[in-house]
């Protein structure tokens, strides 16, 4: 189980990390616009928000990674610690997500969905 619960957190550090590129240097893109659901005047008028948010997602991810090597190379207390703090944050930002707007149900169970499943895990492997 403790291997799972690396691939899952890993998993949802490579989406978060994906979702800072959409965010960051995307934003305006034809296809980023349908995945979030703006029009071209909103992703200009919100660009410079959501680079800043693009790279909290990163943060969380780069935390994520630690997590897992830390895990790997043995050091259970701090891998444990990143995780709960970078998984758990993906997690809570998704439950924000959907109690902020309900017809984001889709895109909160797509952002929280790994990191819960990763962070099931870890705890089953302890």
């Amino acid at each position: 189980m403790t291997y799972v619960a690396w691939v899952l957190l890993a998993l949802a550090g490579a989406l978060h990390v994906y979702i800072f590129w959409l965010e960051s240097f995307a934003w305006t893109a034809a296809s980023t616009r349908r995945t979030f659901g703006t029009t071209p005047e909103q992703a200009e008028t919100t660009r410079q928000l959501a680079y800043n948010q693009g790279f909290y997602n990163l943060f969380l991810a780069l935390g994520t990674f630690a997590s897992v090597g830390f895990l790997a190379a043995g050091h259970e207390d701090v891998g444990l610690a990143l995780a709960v703090v970078s998984a758990g944050s993906m997690v809570a930002a998704a439950l924000v997500l959907v109690l902020s707007d309900r017809s984001k149900a889709r895109a909160a169970l797509t952002q929280g969905l790994l990191p819960t499943l990763g962070l099931l895990a870890l705890l089953v492997s302890l």
